[in-house]
């Protein structure tokens, strides 16, 4: 059972993740954190961070690694090919009646109207993850301190958001224990 669900999670992915890997990152995240709820929001967050820092395919990437976590190999090589044959099969098809109707004004019009549909998406999944940071150890305040100086190294200077994610990343590795954390290892609870 679990194989079918990795597959079919995947697939649904594969389908309807038209536009590339910005559209499957809230199609992933629907599957994995609240339908199947392999693993949870944080999670989810931190495994899209490494595979951004990753060259290659978000969407492959993200089937690989959740597929291998939930069902070993076998649901790594099962939840890669549920992720890239259909987008494989789409992509033929629709290049194929895109290329015989090219000419056509609703082609244009279908292809300007994915790009709003992905915006909302993304910034659902942002908004998801910002409202989730008030409940972590960084909080609301630094969150957006990190956003807007993410966002003027990445618009402004230009920095590959790889290197961004790959400074914090080692910053939240090499920080000294928080208050928190201090509190739990010193505990002298009975």
């Amino acid at each position: 059972m679990k194989q079918t669900d990795i597959f079919m999670a995947f697939f649904r992915v594969g389908m309807l993740g038209f536009g590339g890997g910005p559209s499957a990152i809230p199609l992933v995240q629907k599957e994995v954190v609240e339908k199947y709820k392999w693993m949870d929001q944080d999670e989810f967050g931190d495994v899209l961070a490494l595979a951004n820092a990753l060259p290659g395919p978000i969407a492959t990437k993200l089937a690989g690694y959740i597929g291998y976590r939930v069902g070993g190999f076998w649901g790594m090589l099962n939840g890669v090919a549920a992720a890239i044959v259909p987008t494989i099969l789409l992509m033929i098809f629709l290049l194929n009646v895109l290329n015989t109707f090219r000419d056509q004004p609703w082609v244009g019009g279908m292809t300007k109207a994915v790009v709003p549909v992905v915006a909302v998406m993304l910034l659902t999944m942002t908004w998801d993850f910002i409202k989730k940071s008030r409940n972590s150890n960084l909080g609301w305040l630094w969150t957006i301190i990190l956003a807007l100086v993410s966002l003027v190294l990445m618009q402004v200077l230009h920095v590959h958001p790889a290197i961004i994610i790959f400074v914090l990343l080692l910053g939240a590795l090499l920080k000294k224990d928080a208050p928190s954390d201090k509190k739990q290892k010193g505990s002298t609870t009975p």
